[in-house]
């Protein structure tokens, strides 16, 4: 096993086996500092380390494909470049998110150039999958926002711009993977059961779809996830809900510059997980519940009008949510540690539960904290998040100022977190575990 920065999501290995290029899909760094992004990690199979930890131009997140040319001297990974440092006032010119693929010179163990997937008035949204082409002519980019795959220019050459050569429609919803078989891609398309089979050989690529299933009556709640990830509902696509919020409804770690509360007071974004239950929604507490937060989110983020049932179809795949298992439970179950740490957090001795009571680990109540910073403009009471899947949401509290729940249990001010300051260096450990177990 090696450790590497976060969320490792794909995996490439370089001819001769000698470096295995991951993709980490999000930043791992407090949030309200310098500029974020995600990282590559290149890992010395030989030796058995991370070598270099090569950090992607400031915004980059949500990684997704990683693959590495055919004569092994560069990697291309995907990713959206977010321009989170801006209010969210539109879409248009990649204003809030762009789509990318960046190209690294493993030789040299550096990042070497961003090629952006998007056009002038056309983004790209949500590119996925990478690989070259069996000629290496080109790098291939399957986009699941907008169903398409990109033709990126190759061989890479150091002293020549790499462009975007062109972008080809497909008739299946969702390409997240794709493989290149001779003069022939094929993608598979997520929600819509098929593979398409895209014949590069010719003037004009030749696209086939290939059913794997009958057709049959789609669940409104998979209906939803669909138009989640859809960024045809948004103006020009250049973004679906999943650009913000991933693939499944979390979050990509970033502060964003939202209308709903005024300008320049950015927020963690949050997961969407169990939204519906545990009212209102932002940190502030300025949507009423999730319903209103999602049709909110339809206008002023994707800045289109929709009819009432794509929110609903939304509203039904959002309340169908439910937590993944911490990997800090052993077969399951709390490890001694969080079962110690567990007693602490429902004793009076932290008193954590009082504001986070389960099942839901949320009073639903706005709290002054203490958190309030220097982007706040005065408020100073903030929305109790529910903790569960605490795991995998870093960076936390409203600002995203905390990279690490020791963090928020020790650097936060003293015992606005619960009753904190008291407790042994021990403890503090066990309760930690204890809350990333959830």
């Amino acid at each position: 096993r090696v450790a590497v920065a976060r969320e490792p999501v794909a995996a490439a290995l370089a001819p001769g086996g000698r470096w295995l290029v991951v993709a980490n899909h999000l930043h791992d760094r407090r949030r309200d500092g310098a500029g974020a992004a995600a990282a590559l990690s290149l890992i010395d199979t030989a030796a058995r380390r991370e070598a270099r930890q090569l950090k992607l131009p400031r915004g980059s997140g949500l990684l997704r494909g990683v693959a590495v040319s055919p004569d092994g001297r560069f990697a291309a990974v995907t990713h959206l470049l977010a321009r989170y440092y801006l209010a969210t006032t539109g879409v248009e010119l990649g204003r809030m998110n762009c789509n990318a693929l960046t190209l690294v010179d493993l030789g040299r163990m550096e990042v070497f150039r961003t090629v952006m997937l998007d056009q002038t008035a056309r983004g790209a949204a949500n590119p996925w999958a990478v690989t070259w082409t069996a000629d290496a002519r080109h790098i291939a980019v399957s986009h699941a926002g907008t169903h398409e795959v990109s033709l990126v220019e190759a061989p890479v050459v150091p002293q020549k711009t790499v462009r975007l050569e062109r972008r080809i429609s497909l008739p299946g919803n969702g390409p997240r993977a794709l493989l290149a078989v001779g003069s022939t891609l094929f993608t598979a398309n997520y929600f819509s059961d098929s593979l398409s089979r895209i014949d590069l050989a010719g003037a004009s690529p030749a696209v086939e779809t290939i059913e794997l299933a009958p057709a049959h009556p789609v669940a409104v709640a998979r209906q939803g996830e669909m138009l989640f990830n859809d960024a045809r509902l948004c103006h020009q696509e250049w973004q679906s809900c999943a650009s913000c919020h991933d693939a499944d409804a979390r979050m990509d770690g970033l502060n964003w510059d939202l209308l709903n509360d005024g300008l320049n007071n950015p927020k963690n974004a949050k997961s969407l997980l169990w939204a519906h239950a545990t009212p209102p929604a932002m940190a502030l507490g300025v949507r009423s519940d999730a319903a209103t937060a999602v049709r909110a989110g339809l206008r002023h983020i994707l800045f289109t009008e929709q009819p009432e049932s794509v929110a609903a179809a939304i509203d039904e795949y959002l309340k169908g949510l439910q937590p993944l298992p911490s990997p800090r439970l052993a077969g399951g179950r709390l490890s001694t540690a969080a079962l110690r740490g567990r007693t602490l957090f429902r004793s009076d001795l932290a008193g954590c539960s009082r504001c986070h009571p389960e099942p839901w680990f949320t009073d639903m109540k706005s709290h002054t904290v203490g958190t309030s910073g220097r982007y706040d403009l005065g408020d100073e009471r903030f929305d109790t998040p529910a903790l569960v899947e605490l795991w995998r949401t870093a960076p936390y509290l409203h600002d995203g100022s905390a990279a690490s729940v020791r963090d928020v249990l020790t650097a936060s001010p003293p015992d606005r977190h619960g009753k904190t300051s008291h407790l042994t260096p021990a403890q503090l450990d066990d309760l930690a575990e204890y809350l990333l177990s959830l």
